[in-house]
């Protein structure tokens, strides 16, 4: 196969349509098409079903298009390699963390490295843990930072902080007024959690499940930012990071229930694809998460 081919192919794969990679490559639609259609007669099997609005991927297309994103994700590997031997004059470090990681604890990080390493450029990408393990080992990312972990064997892992859990309410909820409540009383009320396969969520689950215990959620949200406007609107309680909630804590937008005999502490996990060699960029990452715990809490 024509390795130009098989780029111009992955490049209509993630677009979706040949005009939008054609857009993306800066090249015309007929070459594109053309060389796509080469490489459909070098295989002998049709790789898109050509549609009204855009291509459609044939099983073959499937196919060749998972190995046309690793080879993508191989080339970028070796070009930050190349890049290392310039000193971090240029490159690009690609990091994924679940919601409350990169809404309350990676800014503060990504800050600092720019400062030290302008010429790098960041790319972030938010997703929960499942979706963040699996971009890790797509090699989509370098380092992943999660709050939960689902075992994945092709993963290192390790702890960088201890977060803590805690139940919020609106103010002026009746449990509010309280020294202590009970377990059990919290799990009756109405709840809201995080979406399924949420590291967060899957931690208060299996806390509560020690205790024998479970909340039957109102409702489920994809953020930790919408959950907490769910709460001050009265619709449920909640249980966050306390990371999450220092602003509204001090200015009495949400409050803290205080439960009786149980804490939820979670550790946050730094993970990185095993066998892989920690990049330069990696490396001074790393070493600004570290210094930044020391010097002060994330």
């Amino acid at each position: 196969m024509n390795r130009n081919h098989v780029a111009l192919f992955h490049a209509v794969a993630e677009a979706g349509s040949v005009t939008g990679a054609a857009e993306r490559l800066h090249v015309s639609q007929p070459a594109v098409s053309k060389q796509i259609g080469e490489l459909e007669g070098v295989l002998g099997l049709r790789l898109l079903d050509r549609l009204p609005r855009g291509v459609r991927l044939t099983d073959a297309g499937r196919l060749l298009a998972e190995y046309a994103r690793r080879l993508n994700a191989l080339e970028g590997e070796a070009a930050r390699a190349i890049d290392e031997f310039r000193g971090l004059r240029r490159g690009r470090l690609a990091v994924g963390a679940s919601t409350t990681i990169a809404a309350y604890l990676l800014p503060q990080v990504f800050g600092e490295f720019h400062r030290q390493y302008p010429d790098i450029e960041l790319q972030l990408e938010i997703a929960n843990t499942r979706d963040i393990q699996r971009c890790l080992t797509d090699g989509v990312i370098e380092v992943g930072m999660t709050e939960g972990i689902i075992e994945e064997q092709d993963l290192d892992s390790r702890v960088f902080h201890q977060d803590e859990l805690v139940a919020i309410a609106p103010p002026g909820h009746r449990l509010l007024g309280r020294k202590q409540v009970m377990l059990d009383e919290l799990c009756r009320e109405p709840f809201i959690l995080r979406e399924e396969g949420s590291g967060t969520r899957a931690v208060i689950e299996q806390a509560l499940a020690a205790r024998g215990l479970a909340v039957k959620p109102i409702i489920s949200l994809a953020a930790t930012e919408t959950i907490k406007h769910a709460v001050v609107a009265g619709i449920g309680l909640a249980i966050v990071s306390r990371l999450a909630i220092g602003l509204e804590v001090k200015f009495g937008s949400l409050a803290i229930i205080l439960v009786k005999d149980f804490e939820i502490r979670r550790p946050l996990h730094l993970q990185r694809l095993r066998g892989r060699d920690r990049s330069l960029a990696v490396q001074r990452f790393e070493n600004i998460l570290a210094s930044r715990k020391d010097r002060e809490p994330l």
